[in-house]
């Protein structure tokens, strides 16, 4: 087995994304029952993660099925990528970077159409490695296999030759069916403990 390329999630790995509470707060305001705002925008959450609506039609949707004003829904949205953006995981980062140029690094996301640019000016990820594969942009969303193939067909790379970390077993599970050396994070110091230690078995 010879690993050509390492791939990351973002959200749980890269970036360190623990609940801030935002819906809680908004249901409460609102007055609204514990779970009916994520009843309300299920769809709107759907269509936003595959692509399908834009961002002003997510801003649009959100105030008609909230009865918010605009200010209101930029207070919302606002809420929402806090959470989103979380904090960077600053050892985790300088590690993917640090991979360049020796294996090719990619990124696989199950994001949220606005993802890329507001990643861009928060954590310049697309400084970061050479590819990223956002499911908004892709229309696709791990654990689907076709978005991993498609990283493979981009990275010019067969699955075996993947190390592929994620935080969530469903999409950890996929990876390996594809045939990539997947790793479940579980934190920083194991996350760079298992990958040094597979880079170091191929080399060997």
């Amino acid at each position: 087995m010879t690993i050509r390329a390492v791939v990351f999630d973002i959200g749980g790995v890269l970036e360190q994304t623990p609940r801030t509470g935002w819906i809680d707060t908004w249901e409460a305001q609102l007055n609204l029952q514990p779970g009916e705002l994520e009843e309300r925008l299920e769809d709107v959450w759907r269509a936003g993660s595959l692509g399908q609506i834009s961002e002003a039609d997510v801003t649009l949707m959100v105030g008609s099925r909230l009865g918010l004003d605009p200010s209101q829904v930029d207070a919302f949205m606002n809420d929402l990528w806090i959470e989103y953006l979380g904090t960077l995981d600053a050892k985790l980062v300088a590690f993917f970077g640090n991979l360049r140029p020796r294996y090719r690094t990619a990124i696989i996301s199950n994001s949220f159409v606005g993802a890329r640019e507001k990643e861009e000016v928060c954590y310049q990820f697309d400084t970061l490695c050479d590819l990223i594969i956002y499911s908004h942009e892709v229309g696709i969303e791990k654990p689907d296999r076709r978005i991993f193939e498609l990283a493979c067909e981009r990275l010019d790379v067969q699955p075996s030759e993947v190390i592929f970390l994620d935080d969530v077993e469903e999409y950890v599970q996929a990876a390996r069916a594809l045939g990539m050396q997947a790793i479940l994070f579980q934190s920083t110091s194991q996350a760079i403990a298992e990958i040094e230690a597979m880079l170091r078995t191929q080399a060997s």
